[in-house]
């Protein structure tokens, strides 16, 4: 085995999910990244914990079967959420044979299916959980590289000092957590305001998600005004969203477009009401993501990158007597800062095109 799954592994157990003796492991793992599989069991089997391992939850299998259901019929599928009640963690792969598997299945279906699943979503969240990406060829496809390539790309982002980032991501939580107002501006098309006025800023740095690399927030749901132009594409559930533009009004998107697929996005700003509102404010900070891939899960993390997420806030970023969006959706979507932006925190620049006023190379 490829030494660097080891590796991998091993900072999914000791480091994302501090696994003890005795803990019961749900891996989410596609037949594909199989290896990962292996290597956690091992690792999870040395720990004293007991692993079960179940397929993903976007492939080929639940494509099948949300291609052919009928939407009005979804429910929550209890035999499901009492797994995930009864887990101590969660581990969750991303690795595609095909990205586009879930394509033939409707933006209508998908959501009721989101909706249906939000209680699952919900026991997972309050366990110990790490969602993390294998180099499967599938992706390395999506991603435009070699697998090869794709490999060195996915490790280099993964097997690193999380310490070391932690310490560098440090600096820019001190700047958020007590802030109020952040304004974000690229270009001519990029000019939104927030109030993130007593709500809380999380490190990751590869706990929750593997990579980390982001400092992320809540934004106050009714205070988002101005409009943006996301200019990296959105993949979701297999398709390319090419172009996103949203504007705010009192917090809710008022108007929106997108140059490719527009009928996704449509469909994911119907889900729910909440849907329409912000859920999270996150600045990339992964230096050792330095291209994009059409995965999420590494393009929110590049280091002049800004993303915000339509629906759901996470309740760790929410204090318990705070306004919390609520969704059955979290979808982001990336702005690129590298050029001709900035973000202002209370009326200070605090990142200039793509660099970080504590990065040696910020000229403010």
């Amino acid at each position: 085995m490829d030494s660097r799954i080891r590796e991998h592994a091993e900072i999914i157990v000791d480091h994302s999910l501090d696994i003890e003796p005795g803990d019961n492991v749900v891996l989410r793992v596609p037949s594909v990244a199989d290896d990962l599989a292996v290597a956690l069991s091992e690792l999870l089997g040395e720990r004293g914990a007991f692993p079960l391992v179940t397929a993903g939850r976007r492939d080929r299998k639940r494509a099948a079967f949300l291609s052919t259901v009928d939407p009005d019929d979804l429910a929550t599928p209890e035999h499901e959420r009492a797994l995930f009640e009864a887990a101590d963690a969660v581990v969750h792969v991303r690795a595609h044979e095909n990205a586009s598997d879930m394509s033939d299945v409707d933006a209508e279906t998908h959501a009721a299916y989101n909706q249906a699943y939000q209680p699952i979503q919900e026991e997972i969240l309050a366990s110990r959980w790490c969602l993390t990406q294998f180099p499967s060829p599938g992706s390395a496809q999506l991603a435009e590289m070699s697998t090869s390539s794709y490999e060195g790309f996915v490790y280099g982002a993964m097997n690193k000092d999380w310490d070391e980032q932690r310490e560098f991501q440090r600096q820019m939580v001190e700047i958020l957590d007590p802030a109020d107002e952040v304004r974000i501006v690229s270009g001519d098309t990029t000019d939104l305001t927030m109030s993130i006025s007593g709500m809380k800023t999380i490190n990751d740095y590869g706990e929750k998600n593997l990579p980390g690399g982001e400092v992320f927030t809540a934004p106050v749901p009714d205070s988002v005004e101005g409009e943006v132009l996301f200019d990296k594409p959105l993949v979701h559930q297999g398709h390319i969203v090419e172009d996103v533009w949203l504007e705010f009004e009192g917090g809710d998107v008022v108007d929106f477009s997108a140059e490719k697929n527009e009928e996704v996005l449509a469909g994911v700003l119907d889900t729910d009401e909440d849907a329409r509102r912000l859920g999270e404010l996150g600045i990339g900070m992964n230096r050792d993501i330095d291209r994009f891939s059409y995965n999420m899960l590494f393009d929110e993390k590049m280091g002049d990158t800004v993303h915000l997420a339509v629906g759901m806030a996470y309740d760790i970023c929410v204090p318990d007597d705070g306004e919390q969006n609520d969704s059955a959706v979290h979808v982001d979507i990336i702005v690129d800062m590298s050029e001709d932006s900035f973000i202002e925190v209370d009326g200070e620049i605090v990142q200039q095109d793509g660099t970080f006023r504590f990065e040696d190379e910020f000229e403010g």
